[in-house]
């Protein structure tokens, strides 16, 4: 047996198991993430009523669910027109404000944080607090650092929604008079409609689950500044770890809702995109 043949028995040897083996890394995987939920669970439920009649842990919720929504939509006001002009619009420096825009995605949650307590430390963040606008240790700075954390995450979704519309369509609408705002109403929109929306239920889940930018802007106050993550760092910092597993099984339950809805508008999306 010569070195070829040697070479190409382990190659077709590598190539019959290679299925297989992705099967077990997929098994592994599965229970390395079962066991995560299966332990916050099993810790939490025992005293999730408890948590439930607590009244510190409804404000956390109210906080997180108020919170969210406000920065989710703030988000997509920003991040729409935004994508747009990056996947449609061709001007200078394109490429360039596309990688500013993205860059937070690559940033430590507690560096945007500090940059953000920095800038509203400034004299210009001091002239907002004199015009009654407060963000530092207020409820105001969670929904700033919800922003920060979560719109490149928006932006980038839905450009990469907006690049994948064919381009043909909207030039058919501006032979026919269709304006530009015309051609983005009548057809990008209503085609990235169920992407839009899974990009903000996403948004929404990522922001429901911040915790770091928010600490360093705004810090963790009981019935102040308290979300659901800041509740769970509070309950595990004073030994409270009852009520902090049960706070994670709300957190959990929450997540989980938004992951199955996403996952239903991306089927939806897919067999729209199949008839179309």
């Amino acid at each position: 047996m010569n070195l070829n043949n040697l070479k190409n028995i382990v190659l077709r040897s590598i190539a019959k198991a290679f299925p297989y083996f992705s099967i077990a890394i997929l098994i592994i995987s599965a229970a390395f993430s079962g066991i995560i939920v299966f332990t916050i669970v099993a810790e939490g439920i025992p005293h999730l009523k408890e948590a439930l009649h607590s009244e510190e842990v409804l404000f956390s919720l109210r906080t997180s669910l108020f919170t969210t929504s406000i920065s989710t939509i703030i988000c997509l006001l920003i991040a729409i027109p935004s994508a747009y002009a990056l996947a449609r619009t061709k001007f200078p420096f394109c490429r360039i404000i596309s990688l500013i825009v993205e860059l937070p995605l690559s940033l430590p949650n507690l560096v945007l944080g500090l940059s953000l307590l920095l800038i509203f430390s400034s004299n210009a963040g001091k002239l907002l607090r004199d015009m009654g606008f407060r963000v530092i240790f207020d409820i105001r700075g969670i929904i700033v650092a919800q922003v920060a954390v979560i719109l490149p995450f928006v932006t980038k979704l839905i450009k990469t929604e907006f690049s994948s519309i064919d381009i043909r369509m909207e030039f058919i609408a501006g032979t026919l008079g269709a304006s530009k705002c015309m051609q983005f109403l009548t057809i990008s929109l209503p085609l990235s409609t169920n992407a839009i929306i899974s990009a903000a239920i996403l948004a929404w889940s990522r922001a429901l689950g911040e915790f770091g930018a928010a600490l360093m802007l705004v810090g963790v106050t009981r019935m102040k500044t308290e979300t659901l993550p800041s509740s769970i760092y509070l309950g595990i910092s004073t030994g409270s770890n009852e009520t902090a597993m049960a706070t994670a099984v709300i957190l959990l339950t929450v997540s989980c809702c938004s992951f199955v809805a996403t996952n239903l508008l991306n089927k939806k999306s897919l067999s729209r995109s199949e008839v179309r």
